[in-house]
């Protein structure tokens, strides 16, 4: 390119996923069109979100605070934890506005072939939280359920099947998975809200 600095910015707008070098030119022309303090603001709100954002310390969803607002929100129903990939799956299950319960987020799934195994992601911290509601709870709730709602792929099924071996020490909480209204191989945050919310609404026992 003609200008180091419009190659350099290009540079880093195609490191994004998904956006390539045309893709990126464009959005830096973009950029170049905006008013200064627009592209301040832009350039500051990213600063901002990666030093001060916080993962939840009960379900590790990204939050402003300690506890995310879904944790803290004494009308979900807390004795229902829907266990999620990433927190992209949280986004897409609360569009489908069918479900009132809490998430817990893995931050990925068991994938050998990537080198991912079960003390890669969340899943001692599940068992603990789950261990904790069973063991501490106070009252004492009447039933606790976990609702798998991963993908549909061998690595998906892989995850839950492991998940739910550590789970079956608790006879007593129930361990479901969503309908498999969702094709075979899906990603669930490309799927549609109608499909997604019948798939929470109508879950299986695993």
């Amino acid at each position: 390119m003609a200008s180091i600095l419009l190659d350099n910015a290009v540079s880093q707008f195609s490191r994004l996923p998904g956006i390539g070098r045309k893709t990126a030119l464009r959005l830096v022309l973009h950029m170049l069109r905006q008013e200064t303090e627009d592209v301040q603001q832009f350039a500051d709100a990213l600063t901002i979100l990666k030093r001060d954002v916080k993962y939840c310390r009960e379900c590790h969803n990204i939050s402003d605070t300690e506890l995310c607002p879904i944790c803290a929100d004494n009308t979900r129903d807390h004795t229902l934890i829907c266990v999620v990939e990433n927190i992209q799956d949280v986004l897409a299950i609360e569009h489908t506005q069918q479900y009132r319960g809490v998430y817990h987020v893995l931050g990925g799934i068991i994938s050998p072939m990537d080198g991912i195994g079960p003390s890669d992601i969340e899943i001692e911290s599940l068992v603990e939280r789950v261990k904790t509601l069973v063991d501490g709870s106070t009252p004492a709730i009447p039933q606790l359920e976990v609702i798998f709602a991963l993908a549909s792929t061998m690595e998906g099924d892989t995850t839950n099947f492991y998940i739910s071996r550590r789970l079956r020490q608790f006879p007593d909480v129930k361990l479901s998975v969503i309908a498999r209204g969702i094709s075979v191989g899906d990603e669930l945050q490309y799927t549609d809200e109608v499909t997604l919310g019948r798939s929470i609404l109508n879950r299986t026992p695993l």
